[in-house]
């Protein structure tokens, strides 16, 4: 390979490309609101290049605003989900070395992705497309809540079950809310939002399923994982498995005006 990727992102790369209908399926949406402000402090709108967009959830609400959208992913399976705008051009390129023009875009967006990057070739790779005046948004969204009685379920499956062994090391970047991970541009201050999805039991459990963490695990225990606590969470979410419950997660934005120089 021509370019550097790193061998942990290659690894659970694998994971978000199987199954790639499920993270369109179970996965939440980001709010109309985020996106509305990212226009808002954005002086052009001729492109936005949208990295590490996986199915196109942020690029399909840029074309809504900007005359071309430029949204790469590493992952073609998970771009094949992806749906098709005349003003979106999907490619599977790294997030490091894109085919993009110099100096052609007004905006770059990062959802839920930028702690997998070589971040140092990265944010190379943005001021050279960057155009006079670009912004560069990144986001993550940590552990959300459901419930008092899930919220016990889930952060023990998280911290305890999970934990240093199967997620990532990459995963303390959203853990810190994107506090601590390298952002070399003056960083504006932010409104806060948050993400809302109303789910059934079975909709929560397709959500879970789409973790990193529990493919690596069942993958290196031969299990499935959601079993071992499936008793637990159906007497938590209490009554009937199809009454919905809405889980909220905060949003961790990160928003830089790009310096040439940088």
């Amino acid at each position: 390979m021509k370019y550097f990727i790193q061998r942990t992102y290659m690894k659970y790369i694998n994971h978000f490309a199987e199954n790639s209908s499920e993270y369109l399926k179970f996965r939440p949406t980001y709010p109309r609101e985020l996106f509305d402000y990212l226009i808002k402090i954005t002086k052009k709108h001729g492109t936005a290049w949208d990295c590490g967009t996986g199915n196109g959830q942020a690029a399909i609400e840029l074309a809504k605003k900007f005359h071309h959208v430029i949204a790469t992913d590493i992952s073609q399976e998970q771009l094949d989900q992806a749906a098709k705008f005349k003003n979106i051009e999907y490619h599977a390129w790294p997030a490091e070395k894109t085919k993009i023009p110099n100096h052609s875009v007004d905006l770059i967006t990062v959802a839920q992705a930028l702690h997998w990057f070589d971040l140092k070739r990265f944010y190379r790779e943005v001021v050279r497309v960057a155009n006079t005046n670009a912004v560069i948004a990144a986001w993550c969204y940590s552990l959300g809540n459901i419930t008092p009685e899930v919220d016990v379920i889930v952060k023990k499956l998280h911290f305890d079950i999970l934990g240093n062994a199967y997620w990532p090391k990459e995963r303390k970047y959203i853990d810190e809310k994107y506090e601590t991970i390298p952002f070399p541009f003056e960083k504006k201050s932010t409104p806060q939002f948050y993400i809302e999805k109303s789910m059934s039991l079975g909709q929560f459990i397709g959500y879970l399923k789409t973790w990193s963490a529990i493919k690596e695990y069942e993958k290196r225990n031969n299990c499935d994982l959601i079993q071992l606590i499936l008793a637990d969470l159906k007497d938590a979410w209490g009554g009937n498995p199809e009454t919905k419950h809405v889980m909220r997660w905060p949003i961790h934005l990160l928003v830089g005006t790009i310096n040439k120089k940088t």
